[in-house]
């Protein structure tokens, strides 16, 4: 009963964090970078030391199905760039789980691979759904990896009002890559494995 006790709370506290992000103003956003079809931006993280970077974009496809190539699962891994490993190693219920995995290395390797174990949790939002995510401790660390951690990230997917069969998907993403990096460094990095993401997305989608 603690156990369910806990981690409803833990799934009421990130998906409020997660909407608190999502009301942040315009005005609190810095442009990171911008290409024809995804627009990123940072804001400082009240989190940790480092950045909160929200990026946006319209992607072609259902909100159901788009959630479902993005939340832990069998089609994440396939398409994902810069997911290395993936494993699901807590099912807590269909909508929350542990999930744990590698990334690839970036920037010529200045960064390098990076595990991450995390609690993620999908749930309703207006019209379309919110899967969400943040770092739990968990002992064993994988041999040439550094151990990263992911404050509360998460991705908001509706219909576009005009056009149910496309979405307006809108992510919020803050992560301590640990290490001795440089802000301008993780800056990079971020703001471009972002803007891949989406295109690794909508290739998938169309597969």
């Amino acid at each position: 009963m603690e156990d369910q006790m806990e981690t409803s709370t833990m799934s009421t506290t990130l998906q409020n964090t997660l909407i608190q992000y999502h009301c942040f103003p315009e005005t609190e956003w810095h442009l990171a970078k911008k290409t024809s079809d995804v627009t990123v931006w940072r804001r400082s993280s009240e989190e940790f030391g480092g950045s909160l970077y929200k990026c946006e974009g319209v992607v072609k496809d259902v909100y159901s199905r788009i959630v479902d190539y993005i939340r832990p699962g069998p089609y994440r891994l396939q398409w994902d760039s810069l997911m290395t490993e993936m494993d699901i190693i807590k099912e807590i219920d269909q909508h929350r789980c542990v999930m744990r995995y590698t990334t690839a290395g970036q920037l010529l390797n200045i960064i390098s691979p990076r595990e991450f174990v995390d609690f993620s949790y999908t749930t309703p939002y207006e019209d379309g759904l919110l899967t969400c995510g943040v770092s739990t401790e968990h002992e064993i660390v994988r041999p040439n990896c550094v151990r990263g951690f992911n404050h509360p990230c998460g991705w908001f997917c509706v219909p576009l009002p005009d056009n149910p069969e496309s979405s307006l998907l809108t992510g919020y993403i803050q992560t301590d890559l640990r290490g001795m990096l440089p802000h301008k460094t993780v800056d990079l990095a971020m703001a471009g494995s972002l803007v891949n993401f989406y295109t690794d997305l909508r290739k998938a989608l169309k597969e």
